[in-house]
C-alpha cells in the first residue's frame, strides 16, 4: 500500500512539474525569438483572455471535489451524476460568455494598451475559454477517483501540447503564437476529457436526481469559489494588464519575463497542492481534523527551510540567470530587479501554498475569498502607481506587497479554523 501510494505521488509530482515546466520552456523560446515588445503583445492577449476566463466563469470544478467526495462515500450515485451534469452546463455557459467578451474587446484593445497589432491576437485568444471547458470537470473527475497521477499525466500531455502549439506559432509572430496555443489546448481538453468520461462511466449507475438539501449549499459553494477564483487571477492576470494600461508593451515584456521565478516556486507546490485537496478533504469528511492540520504544519516547515537556503542563492544569481535564459535583450534593464522582487513573493507564496486546497477541504471557500479580496485590493491601486514610476520594478514591488498581506491575512483565519476545530490525538496515516 505505501508501495503504491508513493509511486503515484511520485508520478503526480512529475507530472505536475512537467505541466509547468513545458510551458515555461515554450515561454522562454517565445520571448527570445518575438523580444520584449512582441513578447509583452503576447502577454497581453493571453492574460485578457485567462483574466476573463477565471472573471466571468463560474469555478464548478471545487465543487464538484467537495460534494463528489460527500456522494461517492455515501453511494447517492444519482446525486454525484446530477452535480456533474449541472457543473458542465454552467462551466460551458461561463466560458462562451468569456470568449464573447474577449472578441468584444479585441477592436478596443491598442487604445487600451496603448500598442499596435492587438486586434487579431485578441480575436484568437477569445477562442482559450471554450477550449478550457472539458479540462477543469474531467479532471475534478479524475481526482474524485483517487487517481491524482492520472490527473497529473493529462495535465503534463495538455501542457506539451500547449507548449508546442506556442513555440512554432512564435516563430510567424504574435498572432500565430496564440493561434499555436489555442491549437494545443483543444487537443489537451479532448484527450483529457475523453479519460474522464471513461472514468465517469466506470461509476455505479444511477438516474440522476435531485440534490434536494444541498441545492442551496453547493450553489453558495460554487458562488464564492468564483469569486475567490476570480480574486486569485489578479497575480497572474490583472498585473501585467494594469501595466500595460500605464506603461509600454516592453516594459510588459520585462514583467512578464521577471515573473519566472514565481512561476517556476508556484510549480514546485503543484504536487503538494493536488495531493492535499485529494487526501485532505477525505479526512476533513471523515472527522480527522488532526490529520488535517497535521500535514499543513509538515508542508509549511518543510517549504520554509527550503526557501531559507534557495531564495539567497538565486536572489545572489538572478541577473545572470535572466541573461542567460532570456538573452541580452532583457539584460540591464527592469528584468532583473523585478524578478528579484518576485522572487521573494514567490517564496512566500510556496510557503503558503496549501492556502488553494485548504478552503476546498474543509469546505469554505468564504476564507479564500478574504485573503484573496484583501490581497487584490492593495495590489491594484500598487501596480498602476508603482507601475506607472517604475514600470516593471514598480509592478513587482506591488506583487510581493499584496503577498505579504495575504500571507498574513490567512495565518490569522488559520488559527481560527483550528480553535473551531480542535484536533484530537494525530490518526495514523
Amino acid at each position: 500500500m505505501q508501495t503504491r501510494l508513493l509511486w503515484r505521488r511520485s508520478i503526480t509530482a512529475l507530472g505536475l512539474y512537467g505541466s509547468v515546466a513545458l510551458p515555461v520552456l515554450a515561454g522562454v523560446v517565445a520571448a527570445r525569438h518575438l523580444g520584449p515588445a512582441r513578447y509583452g503583445l503576447l502577454t497581453l492577449a493571453v492574460a485578457a483572455a485567462g483574466f476573463l476566463q477565471l472573471l466571468l466563469d463560474l469555478t464548478v470544478e471545487e465543487a464538484m471535489i467537495k460534494y463528489g467526495f460527500r456522494y461517492s462515500t455515501s453511494g447517492h450515485w444519482g446525486r454525484l451524476r446530477r452535480l456533474y451534469r449541472r457543473a458542465v452546463e454552467l462551466k460551458t455557459l461561463g466560458a462562451i460568455v468569456a470568449g464573447a467578451v474577449v472578441a468584444l474587446l479585441a477592436p478596443f484593445a491598442d487604445a487600451i494598451f496603448n500598442s499596435h497589432g492587438l486586434r487579431d491576437p485578441f480575436l484568437l485568444s477569445a477562442l482559450l475559454p471554450i477550449t478550457y471547458i472539458p479540462e477543469a470537470p474531467a479532471g475534478a473527475a479524475l481526482v474524485l477517483t483517487g487517481r491524482y497521477d492520472v490527473r497529473a499525466a493529462y495535465s503534463l500531455l495538455t501542457a506539451g501540447l500547449r507548449a508546442a502549439g506556442l513555440v512554432v506559432g512564435a516563430q510567424h509572430g504574435v498572432t500565430t503564437a496564440v493561434l499555436g496555443v489555442v491549437a494545443g489546448q483543444v487537443a489537451g481538453s479532448l484527450a483529457v476529457g475523453s479519460a474522464a468520461v471513461r472514468v465517469f462511466n466506470g461509476f455505479p449507475a444511477g438516474e440522476p436526481e435531485s440534490l434536494a438539501e444541498d441545492r442551496g449549499e453547493i450553489k453558495q459553494f460554487v458562488i464564492r469559489s468564483t469569486i475567490g477564483s476570480g480574486l486569485a487571477s489578479v497575480r497572474s492576470y490583472v498585473a501585467p494588464l494594469l501595466l500595460g494600461m500605464v506603461s509600454v508593451p516592453a516594459q510588459v515584456g520585462f514583467f512578464r519575463a521577471a515573473q519566472a521565478p514565481m512561476t517556476g516556486l508556484t510549480a514546485l507546490g503543484g504536487p503538494a497542492r493536488l495531493i492535499l485537496v485529494t487526501e485532505q478533504t477525505r479526512d476533513w469528511e471523515a472527522g480527522a481534523f488532526a490529520r488535517v492540520f497535521a500535514g499543513l504544519r509538515r508542508y509549511s516547515l518543510g517549504a520554509l527551510g527550503l526557501m531559507v537556503v534557495a531564495v539567497p542563492l538565486f536572489y545572489w544569481w538572478m541577473p545572470t540567470l535572466i541573461r542567460v535564459v532570456f538573452t541580452d535583450k532583457y539584460a540591464h534593464n527592469p528584468a532583473e530587479h523585478a524578478a528579484r522582487v518576485i522572487l521573494i513573493a514567490g517564496a512566500i507564496s510556496f510557503v503558503f501554498a496549501w492556502t488553494k486546497s485548504l478552503p476546498v477541504s474543509v469546505g469554505k471557500p468564504g476564507l479564500r475569498i478574504l485573503a484573496e479580496g484583501v490581497q487584490t485590493v492593495v495590489l491594484l491601486p500598487l501596480v498602476l502607481v508603482l507601475g506607472w514610476y517604475w514600470d516593471a520594478t514598480g509592478a513587482a514591488a506591488g506583487v510581493l506587497i499584496s503577498t505579504v498581506v495575504f500571507a498574513a491575512v490567512w495565518l490569522v483565519s488559520l488559527v481560527r479554523l483550528r480553535r473551531d476545530h480542535p484536533p484530537a490525538e494525530v490518526l495514523p496515516s
